[in-house]
Protein backbone atom coordinates (compact mmCIF):
# COMPACT_ATOMS: atom_id res chain seq x y z
CA UNK A 1 0.00 0.00 0.00
CA UNK A 2 1.13 3.53 -0.75
CA UNK A 3 2.09 5.67 2.22
CA UNK A 4 2.25 9.45 2.28
CA UNK A 5 4.02 11.45 4.95
CA UNK A 6 2.29 14.80 5.07
CA UNK A 7 1.80 17.95 7.07
CA UNK A 8 -1.79 19.24 7.33
CA UNK A 9 -2.06 22.58 5.55
CA UNK A 10 1.03 21.97 3.39
CA UNK A 11 0.23 22.99 -0.22
CA UNK A 12 2.81 20.57 -1.64
CA UNK A 13 1.27 17.70 0.31
CA UNK A 14 -2.20 18.74 -0.88
CA UNK A 15 -0.95 18.63 -4.48
CA UNK A 16 0.15 15.01 -4.02
CA UNK A 17 -3.09 14.09 -2.26
CA UNK A 18 -5.13 15.57 -5.12
CA UNK A 19 -3.22 13.37 -7.57
CA UNK A 20 -3.68 10.28 -5.39
CA UNK A 21 -7.41 11.01 -5.19
CA UNK A 22 -7.69 11.77 -8.92
CA UNK A 23 -6.12 8.39 -9.68
CA UNK A 24 -8.42 6.77 -7.07
CA UNK A 25 -5.46 5.24 -5.24
CA UNK A 26 -5.66 3.90 -1.71
CA UNK A 27 -2.96 5.19 0.58
CA UNK A 28 -2.15 5.54 4.23
CA UNK A 29 -1.50 9.11 5.36
CA UNK A 30 0.98 9.79 8.14
CA UNK A 31 0.64 13.25 9.65
CA UNK A 32 4.01 14.61 10.71
CA UNK A 33 4.93 17.19 13.31
CA UNK A 34 5.29 20.80 12.17
CA UNK A 35 8.87 21.03 13.44
CA UNK A 36 11.39 19.50 11.04
CA UNK A 37 13.81 18.55 13.80
CA UNK A 38 11.14 16.26 15.29
CA UNK A 39 10.33 14.37 12.10
CA UNK A 40 12.31 11.27 12.96
CA UNK A 41 9.97 8.88 11.10
CA UNK A 42 10.21 10.84 7.84
CA UNK A 43 13.98 11.09 8.16
CA UNK A 44 14.29 7.34 8.71
CA UNK A 45 12.24 6.68 5.56
CA UNK A 46 13.67 9.27 3.18
CA UNK A 47 16.91 10.56 4.68
CA UNK A 48 15.51 14.07 4.96
CA UNK A 49 12.85 15.81 7.02
CA UNK A 50 10.82 17.63 4.38
CA UNK A 51 7.36 16.60 3.25
CA UNK A 52 5.64 15.28 1.27
CA UNK A 53 7.31 11.87 1.09
CA UNK A 54 5.82 8.90 -0.72
CA UNK A 55 6.55 5.24 -0.04
CA UNK A 56 5.53 2.83 -2.80
CA UNK A 57 6.87 -0.61 -1.81
CA UNK A 58 5.27 -2.33 -4.81
CA UNK A 59 7.50 -0.29 -7.12
CA UNK A 60 10.66 -0.09 -4.99
CA UNK A 61 10.13 3.48 -3.81
CA UNK A 62 11.34 3.72 -0.21
CA UNK A 63 11.04 7.47 0.29
CA UNK A 64 10.39 9.72 -2.70
CA UNK A 65 10.43 13.42 -1.84
CA UNK A 66 9.45 16.57 -3.78
CA UNK A 67 5.83 16.93 -4.82
CA UNK A 68 6.59 17.27 -8.56
CA UNK A 69 8.64 14.05 -8.52
CA UNK A 70 5.92 12.24 -6.59
CA UNK A 71 3.17 13.40 -8.97
CA UNK A 72 5.28 12.35 -11.97
CA UNK A 73 5.85 8.91 -10.42
CA UNK A 74 2.11 8.50 -9.77
CA UNK A 75 1.21 9.57 -13.31
CA UNK A 76 3.84 7.35 -14.92
CA UNK A 77 3.03 4.34 -12.75
CA UNK A 78 -0.70 4.46 -12.12
CA UNK A 79 -2.34 6.60 -14.81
Amino acid sequence: MLELYRLPGCPYCAKVERKLDALDLDYKAHNVLPFRFLRFEVKSVSGQSGVPVLVDPEHGIDGLAESDDIVAHLENTYA
